[in-house]
């Protein structure tokens, strides 16, 4: 399969603690792009290794004129080293893979097969289960993408995956957004164009383990649902409003008690309604209080990411390495 050599492809890839993989990666890579007749530049960006991630990706640079790599300055999260990639790609089309080689490189091809027939985004799903995650990964995985979908307002098939090829028109729009806790997942859908969606199996991590914990899941789903949707909102007001009511209805049984002289009920149905609604004021809050903690980080304009090396730099709209 071959295809004009006129247009250039980025592949961004976030990295962290994957020294064992690196190498294997480029190697699958060129395998699988050099019969294609495109040309393609690798960056690589260091989202705060612990391991020896960065000589790696140096030594890779050194032999192969089109690695880039980008060292941040420490780990800021995965979506904001994708951004910080993207905002170097300089290509027709960018595609994102993770580096751990869940993302079998060969896809690129239906990737690309599919681009040329005009698509502008071609993402990938999990086709059913991940054969190689752990059961509560595929447990949180499934209420994941079900309560993102319930609560936010975007539709995400179960297993979107952050391996997917962006138009270059696509990327210059995704570069102007400059929102706290990005989520490209999310993002992508909700910017619309042309897209597919393309099924595919993860392969076995290569070397490592998964850096995700249970915690960072969690996080990663109340962050994501309140970047889309303010629907959490409109629920905790529907309850309150609910509760409300009953509240109201109550009052007449107090009365007839009262004044029939039977005995309203005791300390300890009190101590429930207290505790009750005490404890669903304390969940109100903390829903009200995530939104109003993203409008405050917002409203530092904090630099996403910061980078402390890089063997490139841009001039002229293209990409010199240094």
């Amino acid at each position: 399969m071959t295809y004009p050599v006129d247009k250039k492809l980025s592949i961004v890839i976030p990295s962290h603690n994957e020294e064992k993989n690196i190498s294997y990666l480029i190697d699958q890579i060129r395998e699988t792009l050099t019969p294609t007749g495109y040309a393609y530049e690798l960056i690589f960006v260091d989202d705060g290794s612990r391991d020896n991630t960065l000589n790696e990706l140096k030594i890779n640079a050194e032999v192969y004129p089109n690695v880039f790599y980008v060292e941040l300055s420490r780990n800021f999260g995965k979506d904001y080293a994708l951004k910080a990639g993207i905002a170097m790609a300089k290509g027709n089309a960018v595609i994102t893979m993770d580096a751990d080689l869940q993302h079998p490189p060969q896809m690129i091809l239906k990737m690309l097969h599919h681009w040329e027939e005009g698509y502008d985004i071609v993402y990938t799903y999990r086709e059913g289960e991940n054969p190689h995650g752990k059961s509560y990964q595929k447990v949180t995985s499934k209420l994941f993408y079900k309560g993102l979908n319930m609560l936010s307002d975007i539709k995400m098939e179960n297993g979107t995956a952050d391996f997917r090829l962006i138009d270059e028109k696509v990327v210059k729009q995704l570069k102007l957004i400059d929102e706290y806790e990005i989520f490209f997942r999310g993002i992508i859908k909700w910017a619309g164009y042309k897209q597919i969606g393309i099924p595919y199996v993860p392969s076995k991590r290569h070397t490592g383990e998964a850096s995700y914990s249970f915690f960072k899941l969690v996080k990663l789903a109340v962050t994501s649902i309140v970047a889309f949707s303010a629907r959490p909102l409109y629920i905790i007001s529907m309850i309150g409003l609910l509760f409300s009511t009953a509240a109201i209805l109550y009052i007449p049984y107090v009365l007839v008690s009262y004044f029939l002289g039977y005995a309203v009920s005791g300390w300890a149905s009190i101590i429930a309604t207290i505790a009750f609604f005490g404890g669903l004021q304390l969940m109100v809050m903390s829903v009200i209080g995530v939104y109003v903690g993203k409008i405050f980080m917002q409203s530092k304009h904090r630099p996403h990411y910061i980078i402390r090396s890089s063997n490139v730099v841009i001039v002229n709209n293209d990409l010199i390495r240094i």
